[in-house]
């Protein structure tokens, strides 16, 4: 067996940048951009409502309202709704070029709790929808910019949301610092343990810790199929209508989507893949989600074994990412050929396995033809002890845990790029990087509440309190 510098590995073989040069690329790409940089604001002439009103145009017609009422609700509602928005100012705004496998979303509401496939419940980001490659700052502006619209919206004082928000940055960078310094395994094996985390801190946040907790335990799809659901007089477990926001299709609907379940079950892990052999699916309805979700296609299914016992499963239409769509992030081209080869439900299962900790063993996606268009959709468990905090019940102490514990989950993300330790060598401790981003984000709020209320104009909703 040779080892000798003339064998085909090691003709092949060469070393791997270290931790030291990675930070070192990283604080030399501050004389490209400089870190003060990242406050300025685009500017320029922007049209708001021709995005939102594009995307609409896509959407369930008879579900448009519901979502123009669910974002015309309030400011942080609003901004929920709006990543195409930021992502096509972040187009025009400095940018590092650093790319990291990104969520596309990262607001606050973005996290939250989830069952591993080891039933523990662990904390993390929970919706990819948007995830694509893009710059690293452009997650933890829309980040930061949440919690400034998200504490200005519960009414907390200036100090307090200027002080949260600055210290999740901090935070953000410290732990992305930290990580590099660690072995890609051990940072891939990383994750946030709620159970855990709620014994270190004060008695007020434990309490809100403990109570996200009890919320998440109770929603399972057991508990979820009680409610939702019915039993015929043949046996068949069948969704009760709750219009509109649960409601049957038609007949030829359901025949797509019986014609389609077997490439749903060729794209999850073959151990599923037999698991599913023992259901058989007994009903179908379209249900109506999140806020900027709202009109894209949605189908939760129920999977019926012998016993009449149930498995909830929900499938969701995907689009571009608004990372890609508007913000124009150029992505590398094994990404390019994935999406084409496994279509945009593709591109989000994968997102979410590379930034989430543990993921849904039950993920996995379909491409079918429709009315002459190419719909695409990904596939997961419907409620799966999946909780979050509400941002009105949290005091400022548990406001600005939970913001710290969104940005070290971030930084966790972010670090499973091979691009993590050069963000690491940028960002520094996060002193100079966090005014910037702070500066950026309150900007940013109050445009974004600008567009809130033209937005409200322009859907013809009352005028914005």
């Amino acid at each position: 067996m040779s080892t000798t510098a003339d064998s085909p590995i090691a003709r092949h073989w060469t070393p791997l940048p270290s931790h030291e040069q990675h930070l070192a690329e990283g604080r030399a790409a501050r004389e490209r951009t400089p870190r003060e940089a990242l406050a300025e604001l685009p500017d320029g002439d922007r049209d708001p409502m021709g995005i939102l009103d594009a995307q609409d145009e896509v959407r369930v017609p008879e579900l448009v309202p519901i979502r123009t009422e669910r974002m015309a609700a309030s400011a942080f509602a609003f901004y929920r709704g709006t990543a195409a928005l930021m992502a096509a100012d972040l187009a025009r705004s400095p940018s590092t070029d650093l790319m990291v496998g990104s969520c596309g979303d990262a607001h606050v509401s973005n996290f939250g709790l989830y069952a591993s496939p080891q039933r523990t419940l662990v904390f993390d980001l929970n919706d990819f929808d948007e995830a694509a490659w893009a710059p690293w700052e452009w997650d933890v502006k829309r980040f930061v910019t949440s919690i400034v619209i998200a504490g200005q919206s519960t009414g907390r004082a200036d100090d307090v949301i200027r002080a949260t928000a600055l210290e999740a940055v901090r935070v953000y960078a410290r732990s992305l610092g930290a990580g590099a310094k660690r072995s890609p395994l051990k940072r891939y094996y990383d994750r946030f343990d709620a159970l855990a985390a709620e014994r270190a801190v004060d008695e007020e946040t434990r309490e809100v810790i403990e109570s996200a907790v009890k919320e998440a335990e109770k929603r399972t799809g057991k508990r979820a199929a009680k409610k939702m659901t019915t039993t015929t007089d043949d046996g068949r477990i069948v969704f009760v209508d709750a219009p509109p926001t649960l409601s049957h299709v038609a007949p030829e609907m359901e025949d797509r989507v019986l014609r389609v379940y077997g490439e749903y079950a060729s794209s999850v892990n073959i151990d599923i893949r037999v698991l599913l052999q023992k259901y058989t699916m007994s009903d179908l309805a379209m249900r109506v989600v999140g806020v900027g979700s709202v009109g894209t296609r949605c189908f939760v299914l129920s999977m019926q074994d012998g016993n009449d016992g149930v498995l909830l499963l929900q499938g969701k239409e995907s689009g571009r990412s608004v990372l890609i769509e508007h913000g124009r992030a150029e992505q590398p081209e094994g990404v390019t050929r994935y999406i084409e080869d496994h279509g945009e439900g593709g591109r989000v299962v994968a997102m979410q396995r590379i930034l989430q900790a543990v993921s849904d063993p039950f993920l996995g996606h379909i491409r079918r033809s429709e009315e002459g268009a190419q719909r695409d959709f990904y596939v997961r468990q419907f409620r799966d002890k999946k909780g979050g905090f509400d941002m009105d019940a949290l005091d400022d102490a548990s406001f600005r845990w939970y913001a710290d514990a969104c940005a070290a989950t971030l930084a966790r993300a972010h670090g499973q790029s091979p691009t993590g330790s050069v963000v690491a060598g940028y960002a520094g401790g996060g002193r100079v990087v966090g005014e910037a981003i702070l500066e950026w984000a309150y900007a940013y709020a109050d445009l974004s509440r600008a567009d809130w209320e033209l937005f409200r104009r322009h859907r013809g909703v009352d005028a914005a309190a």
